[in-house]
């Protein structure tokens, strides 16, 4: 005896334009999820390529290193953090990257290849090699004092002077 298999019924018009609808509706809210979430993270983050060995041998030429731009809206930079910033330098239109020294109103002085901030020398395991060079700086209010791991081979704080907290990214 041969069972009758049950025949499952086409689908309507009516339910085939449903479904379409409902696919369709479903492909939309995945690419506005997508879309927002790419420019919740760019609003929050930013990708910076190492463009010097003045960081080295932290940061090497041609990193990539990716940025909190939040971070500091919240709290201020501190002594011996990497920040990213745009140098007080008018022909400069891209961020340097450097290693917070000397906070608002710290007094930093250089001397026998030794960094002193405020009369203290500073431990600096991160550093390629001791400067070279010598100076002593008042960092004024809303303003960092910066330098480059590798001291000697360094465009920052030392050449060019202090950076103002409004241009740290």
């Amino acid at each position: 005896m041969q069972e009758d298999i049950p025949i499952k019924p086409l689908p309507t018009r009516y339910e085939r334009l449903r479904q379409f609808w409902k696919n369709a509706r479903e492909l939309v809210e995945t690419v506005l999820l997508a879309v927002l979430l790419y420019l919740v993270i760019n609003l929050a983050t930013s990708r910076i390529q190492v463009q010097s060995v003045s960081m080295q041998p932290t940061l090497y030429e041609r990193d990539r290193v990716l940025v909190n731009r939040l971070k500091y809206r919240f709290d201020p930079p501190q002594r011996q953090e990497i920040i990213v910033f745009m140098p007080p330098l008018e022909h400069v239109k891209e961020p340097y990257i450097k290693r917070v020294i000397g906070l608002p109103e710290d007094t930093v002085r250089i001397a026998g290849g030794q960094v002193y901030v405020n009369g203290e020398a500073l431990e600096e395991g991160y550093l390629r090699a001791a400067p070279d060079y010598g100076g002593e700086w008042q960092v004024p209010p809303g303003s960092l004092f910066v330098l480059g791991d590798n001291r000697n081979l360094s465009s920052d704080s030392h050449f060019w002077g202090t950076v103002p907290l409004a241009n740290v990214i």
